[in-house]
């Protein structure tokens, strides 16, 4: 039997008093990202200010995240990497690669390949926002679901990332510590012989065999010509004076609106919502229909029973007569839109558009539209002038999910984006200049030349991310100098005693691998890659091959829809549920670890 005293005397723990602080505000950290309750900045902000108020990071260096190379960095990447999407090349030779005769193999391949090659030199999550709407067009063209080829292209521009030390976040951060630890960082290229190979066979996996493991219900979306839809929307229709609807019984309403493919949800009238077992109930005008249906269907609908979208002909007047189109949307992770509510951010008046539609997968939505808080991969319909609307997407941080028309009107800004970049990165890889410079440099040029815009400078910089590793850095930093790394390791090494270091190596890829498929890539490196480096310590073997292991595993989390923003991203317009991802995410993991390990060991001997 326990005794509960001896429990709760701290001096018999292994872990001194300041390691538990450290472990219990990371425990925190974890338990906050998983529950997804408040966006990952402000729980890794929120944790910094209480280690520093009950003494585990000290005040004097609370804030040198923000200050940080891995910091500067990953923020001047985003900034190179929107100069090279708005440059227009990218777009250029993705669209000019596709296809729609290809079979969905090679489709994938080719596709997969090219977002791959992009991941290795931009931000993924951008990478896979300017391939995702091409890809979902080429699905239309070919008549088939984007299901079955949005996950893979996810995947690969995930492993993508992989190749260099600019590809992925937890690259930069485990570059950064061991310069910090051993006064060298990995250079550029020093991922590149294991992340290509890795990258490679994955890519390979996902396009001959991994596809076919997602899940047929996931491919159900229809994308024939005569009806291409996504999924269904949740929308708003206000009863006109000379609708069909007014004045009929909500019975014979449900059975008009089930012939044009539309879903009564609900009847809000004045005095409420009309209880659905009150089939006789009658539809006056101003009550508002909520219901289910597709884009194109929803727009034939209002058209056809004379109906209109919610306040739109109180608000006509303001548009000049303006032409509207309904667009559709994807909102990206750390979009500006997230957590935002149509109603909260009066969105007629203050950009002239209205959001008609929220789709969402997995589970259906109660609330009124207008009302409704937007989450990462909802899917909007948006009604709207067109420039409106199209401005709208970019500067709340959107996707639009159809083949954006590609006008590049300046090819010589493409060209010289793209000189510009690669100059840098010679500069930097022959130790001419050091990286965060040569990055800073290029941010400057392109300014300069207008290829990110002044005004569009900052916007382009995801600040969420910014936040979370400059507050993450302070506090993985107290890991290691209040000695609790050190323990962890030391379990570590104690339960895998007696086996080989190239299988604990493998353990702590697996462990990596794991953790970051429930938690932020960059946050499972920041704690991962102390702990690797003081188990190579105990091992008595070079800790080099222990890093990479952290930094290739960070990155790979296919599991779960929550382990990486791209496969936050494809969710909704995919059609895909949260336990799809595991069915091609399991077998490629294990191909990732089964690859990874010997080719870390034969460029990075132990």
């Amino acid at each position: 039997m326990i005794d509960l005293a001896t429990f709760l005397d701290i001096s018999r723990w292994p872990f001194t008093a300041d390691q538990l602080k450290v472990l219990a505000v990371l425990l925190a950290v974890l338990v906050l990202l998983v529950w997804g309750r408040w966006r990952y900045d402000v729980v890794a902000f929120a944790a910094l200010v209480a280690a520093v108020i009950i003494g585990v990071v000290p005040k004097d260096q609370a804030f040198e995240g923000f200050g940080h190379p891995a910091t500067m960095i990953i923020a001047l990447v985003l900034v190179v990497s929107s100069g090279l999407s708005s440059s227009g090349a990218v777009e250029f030779i993705a669209r000019h690669l596709t296809s729609a005769g290809r079979s969905i193999p090679s489709h994938i391949a080719v596709m997969s390949s090219v977002g791959g090659l992009l991941s290795g030199v931009m931000n993924n999550v951008g990478a896979l926002a300017l391939l995702m709407p091409v890809d979902i067009a080429a699905a239309r063209k070919a008549k088939r679901s984007p299901a079955w080829t949005l996950m893979p292209l996810s995947f690969a521009t995930i492993l993508g990332g992989l190749v260099t030390l600019i590809g992925t976040p937890p690259n930069i951060i485990i570059s950064t510590y061991r310069e910090r630890e051993f006064g060298a960082p990995f250079a550029m290229f020093d991922f590149t012989p294991v992340g290509i190979v890795c990258a490679a066979v994955g890519i390979a996996f996902v396009a001959l065999i991994g596809w076919r493991f997602i899940p047929s219900s996931a491919g159900r979306i229809d994308t024939s010509d005569e009806a291409f839809k996504l999924n269904d929307y949740i929308a708003e229709l206000t009863i006109e004076e000379n609708s069909d609807f007014a004045g009929m019984q909500l019975i014979d309403a449900e059975e008009l609106a089930s012939g044009s493919d539309v879903k009564i949800l609900n009847v809000i009238q004045e005095r409420g919502y009309i209880n659905k077992r009150h089939g006789w109930s009658k539809l006056n005008v101003g009550d508002i229909l909520l219901l289910e249906a597709a884009a194109e269907n929803l727009d034939d609908f209002v058209s056809e029973h004379k109906l209109a979208y919610v306040d739109t002909e109180h608000h006509r007047e303001k548009l000049h007569g303006a032409d509207l189109e309904l667009v559709e949307a994807v909102v990206r992770p750390g979009a500006r839109i997230e957590r935002r509510s149509s109603n909260s951010l009066n969105l007629f008046d203050n950009h002239g558009i209205w959001l008609v539609g929220i789709q969402r997968e997995g589970r259906s939505l109660q609330k009124r539209v207008r009302r409704e808080a937007v989450a990462v991969g909802d899917v909007l319909l948006l009604l709207g002038p067109k420039e409106r609307t199209s401005a709208f997407i970019e500067n709340w941080g959107m996707v639009p999910l159809a083949e954006r028309g590609l006008d590049v009107k300046d090819t010589s800004k493409a060209l010289l984006a793209a000189a510009l970049f690669v100059a840098a990165i010679a500069l930097s890889s022959f130790g001419l200049l050091y990286l965060p410079v040569a990055l800073a440099l290029v941010c400057v040029l392109y300014v300069l030349f207008n290829i990110v815009p002044l005004k569009e400078l900052y916007e382009t910089i995801e600040w969420p991310v910014v936040v979370l590793i400059a507050s993450l850095i302070p506090i993985g930093a107290a890991l290691e100098t209040s000695g609790a790394s050190k323990v962890l390791a030391q379990s570590i090494v104690e339960v895998s005693q007696g086996l080989p270091p190239w299988a604990v190596l493998t353990i702590i890829m697996a462990l990596t691998m794991t953790l970051s498929d429930v938690l932020n890539n960059t946050a499972t490196a920041l704690v991962a890659a102390p702990i690797s480096v003081e188990v190579a310590r105990s091992l008595g073997v070079n800790p080099d091959p222990f890093l990479m292991a952290v930094a290739i595993a960070a990155s790979c989390a296919f599991l779960t829809p929550i382990g990486h923003k791209n496969n936050t991203l494809i969710m909704g317009p995919g059609g895909y549920r949260f336990g799809d991802y595991w069915r091609m995410g399991l077998p490629l993991e294990i191909i990732v670890v089964a690859v990874g390990v010997p080719m870390i060991l034969l460029v990075w001997p132990l």
